[in-house]
């Protein structure tokens, strides 16, 4: 009969095993989404479906299972990262277990078919295109919430998988009083606020001068050139591999630098974190962010906080003119009010740090209807369309600027949406408590390395990975659970700037 100690070296070697094939769909994932060629998609997604199912075996295979019989007796003997690693990946099992092997791995193949179509769709601009298969995600994720199993509403089952503890009651209260604060910030504004001149930011800008510029920003950031990479691709994301390969992707627009450096940066946050979680977790199921909610904030950080910042542009500006020397004749608070204007749009990724919150709102009322079965995809455009006319006063006359613009559905990733705003939430949570700490934080921005931010983040945050739950890391950073306040104070205080509002 083996010992604990035994048992705990067989079970850290099992989960190894399973991460080294969870790099080898990650890599697939990164292929697929950038490099490869047309003609290859649908192969490439039948080695999706394979790699995927066999992660899933391992993790709700009968070794799994013994291994979580055999150690949860002696979990207070196992060392944290053990101990932590088999609640993980209990979790997972329970989870997992509960839906039919050939259901996953069929539900695999076809978000991996999904995301070649939908990019397919976007670009012509067809929703029809893409309807049949979202309509089939849709019914599996129906499905799988009631193999899980839920208690207060459907959605809930899918919130707790991306943000553990998130439900949609606190949802529905905390975005009511963040949304409330934003229509009575945005309606002073049209009243009271001076509208900023833009017309110096429309320079066009070379991918290659947007590049340059943006691989200098992620340097002072202090992401890891050589432990990652930057590609280009139809929809940004991050994705890590390993520790030591975290890759980014962007889009490049020559009329309109800000979605390239902005969605730079913003991935630049996201691979910050994975490269800075702590080594001791490699190989488990600890070695990710927290939470999806977590990971936004140290986007969301970087981007908005800090990116979309006057400290911040008072040292970069300079930087962007000798890049583009157009620039240059338009002065620094110029530029900065133009950058910060807040206009309703149509795409999410466009749009300002005001009005994003009301465009994952939109998302997070069309999801949680969808999965509670009061939406169906047929009527999903129609309903989309309305709920931007409604919350920001315009329609998309595009599928691609409308319900064909995000990834996320294509993916199967149904709950993660919420996790832009309370990311945004965190971040600027985690602001306050960082400037209590660093004292001048604006010097450091003034400076050409980061490296004090990024370390306080690594400290709080990134190195714990999975280590510790959501709300445990704020509560140990900030003293304090969730609360909208932080971000209502920072949205008030900037725009009160931008826009020459009175207090």
């Amino acid at each position: 009969m083996e010992t604990v100690a035994e048992l705990e070296r067989d079970f850290l070697a099992f989960l190894k095993k399973k991460s080294a094939l969870s790099e080898a769909l990650n890599l697939v994932y990164w292929d697929i989404r950038t490099k490869i060629p047309k003609k290859g998609a649908e192969g490439r997604s039948e080695v999706i479906g394979v790699l995927a199912g066999q992660i899933f075996e391992m993790e709700v295979s009968e070794e799994m299972a013994a291994f979580i019989a055999a150690l949860a007796p002696h979990k207070d003997e196992l060392d944290e990262v053990t101990r932590k690693s088999l609640e993980e990946s209990s979790r997972v099992y329970e989870l997992n277990k509960k839906i039919p092997q050939e259901e996953f791995q069929a539900y695999s193949k076809l978000v991996a078919d999904a995301e070649n179509v939908w990019a397919e769709a976007r670009g012509e601009d067809n929703f029809a295109k893409f309807e049949p298969y979202l309509t089939e995600i849709v019914a599996f994720k129906r499905k799988f919430v009631e193999y899980w199993g839920y208690k207060d509403n459907k959605y809930d089952t899918l919130l707790d998988q991306y943000e553990p503890g998130m439900t949609v009651e606190i949802l529905d209260e905390v975005f009511g009083k963040l949304r409330i604060a934003i229509m009575e910030l945005r309606d002073k504004m049209a009243k009271e606020g001076t509208l900023p001149d833009a017309s110096g930011l429309a320079v066009p800008m070379s991918e290659e001068k947007q590049r340059a510029f943006s691989e200098a920003i992620l340097a002072k950031m202090g992401f890891d050139f050589e432990a990652g990479r930057l590609d280009t691709t139809v929809h940004p994301f991050a994705i890590g591999l390993n520790l030591g390969d975290v890759r980014i992707t962007t889009r490049y627009d020559e009329a309109n630098f800000k979605m390239a450096v902005f969605g730079i940066i913003h991935e630049g946050g996201h691979a910050i974190y994975e490269q800075n979680i702590g080594r001791n977790l490699i190989g488990t199921p600890l070695k990710e962010g927290a939470s999806m909610g977590i990971h936004e904030s140290q986007s969301l950080f970087y981007e908005i906080i800090l990116g979309s910042s006057f400290a911040f542009w008072k040292s970069n500006y300079p930087d962007l003119v000798k890049q583009e020397p157009a620039f240059g004749k338009v002065p620094l608070e110029t530029f900065y009010r133009a950058l910060n204007i807040s206009e309703s749009s149509l795409v999410r990724i466009e749009a300002d740090i005001l009005t994003y919150p009301l465009h994952i709102m939109i998302r997070y009322e069309l999801e949680k209807a969808l999965i509670n079965g009061e939406l169906e995809v047929k009527d999903l455009e129609a309903a989309w369309n309305d709920k931007y006319e409604a919350y920001l006063g315009i329609r998309p006359e595009k599928s691609s600027e409308g319900v064909l613009q995000d990834i996320h559905w294509a993916g199967g990733d149904f709950g993660y949406f919420p996790s832009y705003a309370l990311g945004l939430m965190y971040a600027a949570q985690f602001f306050d408590a960082m400037q209590k700490d660093l004292k001048d934080v604006e010097a450091i921005l003034a400076s050409e390395d980061y490296s004090e931010i990024r370390e306080w983040l690594t400290a709080y945050i990134h190195q714990y990975g999975k280590l510790k739950k959501p709300l445990e890391i704020l509560k140990d950073t900030t003293g304090e659970g969730l609360n909208p306040d932080y971000l209502i104070a920072l949205l008030n205080k900037r725009y009160e700037f931008v826009y020459k509002l009175k207090n």
